[in-house]
């Protein structure tokens, strides 16, 4: 796409700005108007393969941790439960990385990463996600939708013969991979503004990316409703429900939340270079020590369920459901467990981020969450400002993305009246994170899946 020569402005003197004719241009062209429509029409396919594919997840976790142990007679599954099956999941996960192309999508601990994916990796992220995330991975299941998405896309877009341009290429997987993420969180404007955000552009990049990106996810958005109620399966969406009143905030509120923004920004951070240096040790042998942070991760899980004769389940999972509890009944989790539970899964988290495949938001939000509710009791700080703020501050540090953070939280609180601490817990965390030192780089792993260009660096 050549660029425009300025424009004469309609009124006044000058020019009209070069950024404004240039976003004319690419609106104007046919072959970016037939790329929104392709994008559009491929939402369809997209979702709804995305829409099983998380069933499967959905469906294979509840068996794994609830109907499995109570066929055996045991109403929670036992202490041990988790080491087994992450041992299984980290000895698969290693297989993937070492044989298939793609090394079964993106290592967590880089973050999120909305480029490079390709029909090629498709196999290795599937048999990835559905060996962690079922089997007690503390990860979530965004970052292999967003592998998933965009390399269905692109594979449709092979199957179509569309012409075949980095620029529409890129255009294609990023609307892929919003189709897919709009059913995790229960909304396409999550979706759409949190790939945009890690795209890292801005002016006409900007809306070239977020018109298909948004349009996709939209149309992903009423496939997932659609299938949701006439099949009667859940995907796992997140959406809280609180039963506290939402109060009024006042100093004690903001103060709290600055001060845990601070806290948590620095912790989260921690976490993540934990991950990095797991992630830096798996490559030298990738299946025996993939094996080993699996159990690891899973010896995590069985020492919290010792300690607080809780399920295992809170430390060796996503935390979507735990989280949703939480946030439900804070009062049933005493301080020992939440205490437990931070220490215990943030371990966890640490591990599965540099050796399993999964997502990083979800065991995120958890943490963030669960800080808020042992600080609840504090003078002037409250369960509903408390969570709020958590969950914003953790969501911004782990992903570096401020601006999603603080959309995806408001809107699983379904309210907007605690905005101002969000807006402040996210920001302020995420400076604090920014200004730590970034640790060490995640290595490459596996097979190489093919060259698609990226514009995204690390951002975590």
């Amino acid at each position: 796409m050549t660029e425009p020569s300025p424009r004469p402005a309609t009124s006044g003197g000058g020019t009209q700005p070069e950024e404004a004719d240039r976003l004319r241009v690419m609106l104007r062209s046919p072959g970016y108007l037939k790329t929104l429509v392709f994008c559009a029409l491929i939402g369809i396919p997209v979702s709804f393969a995305a829409f099983w594919f998380l069933v499967a997840l959905h469906e294979l976790e509840h068996l794994m941790w609830a109907d499995l142990p109570q066929a055996l007679d045991w109403d929670t599954p036992p202490w041990w439960w988790p080491l087994p099956l992450l041992l299984v999941a980290g000895i698969v996960v290693g297989l993937v990385v070492t044989h298939l192309p793609g090394a079964g999508g993106h290592i967590p601990a880089a973050g999120l990463q909305p480029g490079g994916a390709t029909a090629r990796a498709l196999p290795g992220v599937i048999l990835a996600a559905v060996a962690s995330l079922p089997l007690g991975a503390t990860l979530g299941p965004e970052a292999p939708l967003i592998a998933f998405g965009g390399g269905l896309a692109l594979l449709f877009k092979d199957l179509a013969h569309a012409p075949a341009t980095p620029g529409t290429a890129a255009l294609v997987g990023a609307a892929g991979a919003a189709s897919a993420l709009a059913a995790i969180f229960g909304n396409p404007l999550v979706a759409g503004v949190l790939l945009m955000e890690v795209a890292g552009v801005g002016g006409p990049q900007l809306f070239a990316v977020m018109l298909p990106a948004l349009l996709s996810s939209g149309v992903g958005s009423l496939v997932f409703t659609g299938f949701g109620n006439w099949t009667g399966l859940s995907t796992g969406g997140l959406s809280l429900k609180l039963r506290a009143p939402f109060p009024h905030l006042d100093t004690g509120d903001v103060v709290w939340s600055v001060l845990m923004a601070v806290a948590i920004g620095a912790a989260v951070h921690l976490v993540l270079v934990g991950g990095r240096r797991v992630a830096a040790f798996v490559p030298t042998r990738p299946v025996a020590h993939t094996a080993v942070c699996a159990l690891a991760a899973g010896a995590c899980a069985a020492v919290y369920a010792l300690v607080t004769d809780r399920s295992p389940a809170d430390v060796a999972s996503s935390g979507q459901a735990t989280l949703t509890g939480l946030a439900a009944d804070p009062h049933a989790w005493g301080v020992g467990a939440l205490i437990a539970v931070l220490l215990c899964k943030g371990a966890a988290y640490a591990l599965c981020l540099g050796s399993l495949r999964g997502g990083p938001i979800f065991p995120a939000l958890f943490l963030g969450g669960a800080v808020g509710v042992l600080l609840a009791p504090l003078p002037g700080l409250g369960v509903v400002p408390g969570l709020a703020a958590g969950m914003a501050a953790a969501a911004a540090s782990a992903l570096r993305l401020p601006i999603s953070s603080m959309v995806l939280v408001v809107l699983m609180l379904g309210s907007a009246a605690m905005s101002p601490v969000v807006i402040l817990a996210a920001i302020v965390a995420f400076v604090t994170a920014e200004l730590l030192p970034p640790g060490r780089a995640v290595p490459p792993v596996g097979k190489p899946a093919g060259s698609v260009p990226t514009h995204a660096a690390d951002r975590s």
